[in-house]
């Protein structure tokens, strides 16, 4: 038992530093060379390395430190402990990608909408397999939380990351240009969407079906021995009719909620049915995932 927990915990470092490596390739070999901007600790890396003509690794580790030694003060060592592996490590693998003078797109292209679409990817793919595994790379997301905790409680993190990036953008602007920015919005897009593609997969290949209907029992047994989902039942009550009433909840794929729906059309077509996206799914069953600890 101790051996596999062993080898599961290198498996995870594994894949968190080629999620690293990745970011840092993606950096080095498409962003920088074609003169693209994005948010965060790498934009603001960027902008002040044009600025003060200082290389923008040496600037980017700076502030990954310091913002470890300010979470360390403020939020606890627990939050910095978090944070101190990657905020160390990742910098110096981005340096050593710096020094290869990569560059991923055609030398000969000044197609930077193919550069946004690959950094989007390849920056999304890095990040996914870091977050997956529970990681942080103690950025502009920690800042946000020292904000939020140490001057605006009553903002969320998440808003406050959001000004941060459109300060960091707003100045790129200045310095790099707006296009520049307008093509930061689009890497962004694509970057948020690969990142939630690694995490949860493809879409939502699960729904949560809710059906209130007098035929519970006939749609319990349909969904139990024809389609082979599991099925829980409730009770709820209509505030209009203020009547109890019985739901049947079952996770199924979207295909499947179909096979559902047109059953219950034709048992009791004054049925209430309610089909939601589910993200994840996890437990014993067919179709889901089983329960481990990632």
């Amino acid at each position: 038992m101790l051996l596999k927990k062993i080898n599961r915990g290198i498996i995870d470092y594994l894949i968190v530093y080629i999620g690293c490596m990745i970011q840092a390739f993606a950096v080095t070999a498409i962003l920088k060379p074609n003169g693209l901007v994005v948010g965060g600790f790498t934009g603001i890396s960027l902008v002040l390395g044009q600025l003060i003509n200082v290389n923008y690794t040496f600037i980017y580790y700076t502030l990954c430190v310091s913002v470890l030694i300010i979470a360390w003060l403020i939020l606890g060592k627990k939050e910095a402990l978090k944070i101190i592996l990657l905020s160390t490590t990742y910098p110096i693998i981005l340096i050593l990608f710096d020094n290869l003078n990569l560059n991923f797109i055609d030398a000969n292209s000044n197609d930077k909408l193919l550069s946004c679409i690959y950094y989007g990817i390849f920056a999304g793919i890095g990040l996914g397999l870091v977050l997956k595994n529970g990681f942080s790379q103690g950025s502009s997301d920690t800042v946000a939380k020292i904000i939020h905790k140490k001057f605006f409680p009553f903002i969320s993190v998440s808003q406050i990351l959001l000004v941060i990036d459109i300060c960091i953008l707003t100045l790129s602007g200045f310095v790099f240009g707006r296009n520049a920015v307008l093509y930061a919005i689009i890497m962004q897009m694509i970057y948020v969407k690969t990142v939630d593609t690694v995490l949860f997969g493809f879409g939502s290949s699960l729904v949560k079906m809710v059906i209130v209907s007098t035929k519970t029992t006939e749609i319990s047994d349909y969904i139990l021995n024809k389609i082979n989902k599991g099925v829980s039942i409730g009770n709820i009550t209509g505030a209009h009719s203020n009547k109890s009433k019985t739901k049947i909840i079952s996770v199924c794929s979207a295909r499947e909620s179909m096979l559902i729906k047109n059953f219950v059309a034709k048992m009791d077509n004054d049925a209430f049915i309610n089909v939601v996206p589910v993200i994840s799914a996890w437990g014993k069953g067919y179709g889901l995932d089983n329960l481990e600890i990632d």
